[in-house]
């Protein structure tokens, strides 16, 4: 990063361990996507704003060569897992990564169609409800998280469900991102 990045604690106590774990998220993001010119981090602790009661709210904003920018600053209001710290800084580091993920594959001249991303079918669903795994077109099984899932339609996944998914690096190996059901019609295909 060229500029330090800014780190601000609102309602809370700047503890080491969070502003530590705030600078891998950082360093990954780079280490991934390139040069990051400039970035700032605002951490909020719950109970400073009536809508948003007991969560955390986790707003980033870096800034990238070209005067390109990535802004991430909206808290999922029924998302209770964001009254975890942690959480809530995975989840929106998640996000700033799709929007990276975006802004390189513009800039490589990589424009999404309509039917560009790969088509995959559910093999398998975690029994509560977290996570599931994708076949691909190659026959390999790829994991997604529920948060992957656009618009919240994880609950209508089921075996042999037809998904469109961009598929990332992960921690443990390629994870899908960005799951899309497939309809036609106005149904599941």
């Amino acid at each position: 990063m060229e500029t330090q990045v800014e780190i601000d604690f609102q309602g809370m106590a700047a503890k080491p361990a969070v502003r530590e774990t705030v600078l891998k998220q950082l360093q990954k993001l780079e280490d991934r996507f390139g040069r990051i010119t400039a970035g700032r981090v605002v951490l909020k602790a719950p109970g400073g704003h009536h809508q948003t009661g007991g969560l955390f709210e986790i707003n980033i904003r870096l800034a990238l060569p070209e005067g390109r920018e990535v802004n991430i600053g909206h808290t999922r209001q029924d998302d209770e897992r964001h009254a975890d710290l942690a959480f809530a800084i995975n989840d929106a580091f998640k996000r700033a990564r799709r929007q990276l993920q975006e802004h390189a594959q513009q800039l490589q001249g990589e424009v999404k169609q309509h039917g560009g991303l790969p088509i995959g079918t559910v093999v398998k669903l975690d029994p509560l409800g977290e996570f599931g795994f994708i076949e691909t077109a190659d026959g390999r099984e790829i994991y997604f998280h529920r948060n992957s899932v656009l618009n919240q339609e994880f609950p209508l996944l089921s075996v042999k469900t037809r998904v469109t998914y961009a598929e990332e690096e992960g921690e443990k190996g390629p994870q899908a991102s960005t799951v899309r059901l497939l309809k036609k019609h106005g149904l599941k295909v």
